[in-house]
């Protein structure tokens, strides 16, 4: 297992990633891919992006959600040429979101659909930070990076392991890659990956540090079955079709929200670090809770992310947090914290 942090410790190598670039182990999350003709109705009947309009090797991350409406996990769908979907999952989630797509694939093919499911025992590394890492990858592909756009992938040879698929993704909020590789080989390209200097492994301390900077949520923390996409802020993952068709779980619940304005909102949090070792903000004193909270390492003040009642929502908002029982103002902040370095191709 992938330990939290290594011997530079979860500062040096969170300004690292910022900076320069680290190697991820994320080869705990569920890696899926998706057969058969009727294969995007299938996903579409449980998610609620527009998986139809992906073109050849685009993803997008999408919502699972239930019949209220909640957030079940947050995915990201590729549309793997004219082949297959690639479906990452949530570890958290892996064997709910297994046991729910195994069971919806028998259900439409007991209907005559031709849909099946194939779960990839691939390991998962995750290449992150701007601008080393498109350097440091490019020295080991035959394909033109800059060519690969944010959410994109394709499947090639890296570092002389064939069979490689690269997706221009991530959770640090950097330039970034998630490189999915056959397992027998996943060590030698890490090994690779992390015999380049200014490539440092990092662990799941510096991860959550850096999507919180980035503002993303956090499966379990941020999002879970008792929120809703409004709630979130997250209806931008909503396909303009879907929305029209209504024909995605809780659809009725979610729209019905999105009209009346939901009643608490996902918002940013900032306050002044309260002392170098400054644990994370725990709780919100009035209106809403906290959700998740650290010390950001890139800003030196503590930053958070919860949910607060609608009229509380503003970006300026000021409000009152707890940390280790005192009382301390905090303010409700734009997200990203840390502006983000998505890249585009030109």
């Amino acid at each position: 297992s992938w330990p939290l942090h290594y011997g530079q410790g979860h500062l040096q190598s969170h300004l690292h990633t910022r900076r320069h670039c680290s190697l991820f182990d994320v080869s705990h999350m569920l890696q899926t891919r998706v057969y058969g003709r009727d294969r995007v109705r299938f996903m579409e009947s449980l998610v609620v992006g527009d998986i139809g309009e992906l073109k050849p090797g685009q993803g997008t991350l999408t919502l699972l959600t239930n019949e209220r409406g909640g957030i079940m996990d947050d995915l990201i769908v590729t549309n793997m040429s004219e082949d297959h979907l690639y479906v990452v999952s949530n570890a958290s989630c892996a064997n709910k979101d297994l046991t729910l797509m195994r069971d919806r694939a028998a259900e439409l093919q007991a209907a005559g659909s031709d849909v099946r499911l194939e779960v990839s025992d691939n390991a998962l590394l995750a290449l992150q930070g701007s601008p080393s890492m498109a350097r440091v990858l490019q020295a080991g592909l035959s394909d033109d990076l800059a060519k690969l756009s944010f959410m994109n992938s394709i499947i090639t040879t890296v570092f002389g392991v064939p069979g490689c698929q690269i997706t221009r993704c991530g959770y640090t909020g950097e330039d970034g890659v998630e490189i999915s590789v056959p397992v027998g080989r996943a060590v030698e390209l890490a090994e690779r990956l992390l015999g380049v200097p200014e490539v440092w492994p990092a662990g799941l301390a510096a991860r959550d540090s850096l999507r919180l900077e980035a503002g993303l949520c956090l499966y379990g923390n941020d999002i879970d079955e008792t929120t809703t996409p409004a709630e979130a802020g997250l209806m931008w993952t909503l396909g303009k079709r879907r929305r029209m068709a209504m024909d995605f779980p809780g659809a009725a619940v979610i729209m019905a929200q999105v009209k009346e304005k939901p009643k608490r909102r996902r918002v940013g949090l900032m306050s002044e670090s309260v002392g170098a070792a400054s644990p994370p903000l725990t709780s919100l004193i009035s209106p809403g809770t906290v959700t998740s909270g650290c010390p950001s390492p890139s800003l030196g003040k503590n930053i958070a992310m919860g949910y607060v009642e609608a009229a509380h929502s503003r970006a300026g908002t000021a409000l009152t947090v707890e940390v280790r029982k005192k009382q301390h103002p905090a303010l409700v902040t734009k997200m990203p914290f840390v502006p983000t370095h998505y890249y585009t191709a030109k």
